[in-house]
């Protein structure tokens, strides 16, 4: 028996020990706690304009940086070290100067939607809900938006970086639309937030309506408050349940990223069928995720979906005492849903620019 033990003994060190996998394991969580610490530091330097400023200076001291955002030293140099520490942030220790890393420029400066700073925001939003949504955790239901102080701002600003650059010449023609836009017709956005996208559509279209529905009031102060900056008297927004919308009354109706998280999505899609005339489309814009678990393992983003769903969407609509679909319903679920509507023709886009989103357009 004890030459047996012996000689089976060996194959163990062929296969990783448990020591190593462990070690695997704890490099991977501790990577995790470096990448969720500088998501929010990211989030923070777009917020207070450090990038922008990083991005228009020589190599610069914590004080020259601070001065040329009008910050406090102190914190800007406590963030510069973080992230210098992520690799965000170049520092010579001789001169005690601070350069942003030319290959991250692009992805933390400008106004276009390749600045992923602005989408780091949403992990310091998710943080701030976490203890609320732990309680649902323990005893059901969700939250209401007014546990997500600045959701709209977030949302807005996010979506509003693709809306500014591929609205107009890249996602309005997918419906086809163009031609009776420029003659005027009647449009409706369902979920409007702070009407930036209805706003666009109103300044491009002049002979057109459009009406934002949405019931936030926050919001749509907002909404109203670009709209008479840019002078438009084309464009409406109003306080309204989307699951209850008036029949017949449209040519045009657009959701962009607002069914998931509506306390009934079948509903509100059923209404919007119904809000349609007869010749009249409707434009989906959400998550561009599968509704198989197993096809999102591989997506880049997925943990931060589910996440995003867990902490937010999916809570928001638990909340309202509905389905509870969540961010990640994906787009099978998502087109049966459209179909089971009452529309015939479903065709589904993708867009290089903007691979987060996908673009369903139905028509009846």
């Amino acid at each position: 028996m004890t030459t047996t033990d012996t000689t089976t003994a060996p194959t163990t060190t062929d296969a990783p020990t448990d020591a190593t996998a462990e070690g695997g394991v704890l490099d991977r969580l501790v990577r995790v706690l470096e990448d969720g610490s500088t998501a929010v530091l990211l989030g923070i330097g777009y917020d207070t304009g450090l990038f922008e400023a990083l991005a228009d200076l020589p190599p610069a001291t914590s004080r020259q940086v601070a001065d040329a955002a009008g910050l406090d030293e102190r914190y800007v140099r406590e963030w510069l070290g973080g992230m210098a520490c992520a690799e965000v942030v170049e520092y010579d220790p001789v001169a005690a100067t601070y350069a942003l890393c030319p290959e991250v420029r692009p992805f933390v400066t400008g106004p276009g939607p390749d600045n992923l700073a602005r989408t780091m925001r949403v992990v310091a939003m998710m943080g701030a809900a976490a203890p609320k949504v732990v309680d649902c955790f323990r005893h059901g239901g969700g939250l209401s938006y007014d546990d997500y102080p600045g959701f709209h701002d977030v949302q807005a600003d996010d979506s509003g970086a693709v809306n500014d650059a591929s609205l107009i010449d890249t996602i309005v023609p997918l419906t086809g639309l163009v031609d009776r836009l420029g003659a005027g017709i009647d449009v409706l956005d369902v979920g409007c937030g702070e009407g930036h996208a209805v706003n666009l559509l109103g300044r491009s279209f002049p002979r057109s309506r459009f009406t934002g529905y949405d019931f936030s009031p926050d919001a749509l102060v907002a909404a109203r408050a670009e709209a008479a900056a840019w002078g438009l008297t084309n464009v409406t927004f109003e306080e309204h349940d989307v699951a209850t919308l008036p029949e017949g009354a449209f040519d045009l109706v657009t959701a962009f990223d607002a069914i998931h998280d509506q306390a009934h999505p079948a509903t509100v899609l059923a209404a919007i069928h119904r809000a349609l005339r007869p010749d009249g489309t409707f434009l989906m814009v959400d998550i561009n995720a599968s509704s198989r678990l197993e096809d999102n393992v591989a997506l880049p983003w997925g943990t931060f979906l589910y996440a995003v769903s867990t902490l937010h969407c999916m809570s928001v609509s638990l909340g309202q005492g509905g389905d509870g679909l969540g961010t990640v319903w994906g787009v099978q679920l998502a087109e049966q849903m459209v179909r089971e509507a009452g529309f015939a023709y479903v065709v589904r886009h993708e867009l290089e620019e903007d691979p987060f989103n996908a673009y369903v357009v139905a028509r009846p």
